[in-house]
């Protein structure tokens, strides 16, 4: 029993120095800015038939591009008595102006119409292309959804990490 936990210790502190040299060789820094887009109707564009919600817009600020934002999946909230509340989840890319993509996994709450449009949503990086192959963090993005207008814009605010 004894040797069991001596071999178990010594894995953990292995696999825990890894996990510290991933992380170390990262530079991490704040990002704000701001973000504007349209929303894509499923089938088009880069939003699949089977998607319930599809956006592509441009973000500004710490991280600059265009973005489109892909809803995977959704869960309506009518048991919390809003029942115009949707909790969803999503993917989320970035073309950076650098020509590297950023990718995240988009997680969030929207109020549809007839609610009132705010939505509250957070992005944890999960990598990308080139320069963002190895990206984490996270952004926090609020905003406004218009389905008169078919748009959404809002602010983010967050860390990014790069190898």
């Amino acid at each position: 029993m004894r040797r069991r936990f001596q071999f178990m210790t010594a894995c953990v502190l292995l696999l825990s120095a890894g996990v510290t040299q991933v992380f170390a060789n990262q530079t991490c820094k704040p990002v704000v800015g701001h973000f504007e887009a349209l929303v894509v109707p499923p089938g088009q564009g880069h939003c699949p038939s089977s998607a319930p919600f599809c956006t592509a817009g441009q973000v500004w600020g710490g991280i600059q591009g265009n973005y489109q934002f892909v809803m995977t999946a959704a869960i309506p909230s009518g048991a919390t008595g809003i029942p115009t509340i949707l909790f969803f989840t999503g993917r989320s890319t970035i073309f950076l102006r650098s020509g590297d993509q950023l990718l995240g996994t988009d997680t969030g709450s929207i109020d549809l119409p007839p609610g009132l449009g705010g939505f509250a949503s957070l992005i944890t990086f999960t990598g990308g292309t080139g320069e963002m192959s190895g990206a984490t963090g996270q952004i926090r993005l609020r905003g406004e959804f218009n389905a008169a207008e078919a748009t959404t814009n809002g602010d983010y605010i967050g860390t990014l990490c790069t190898p």
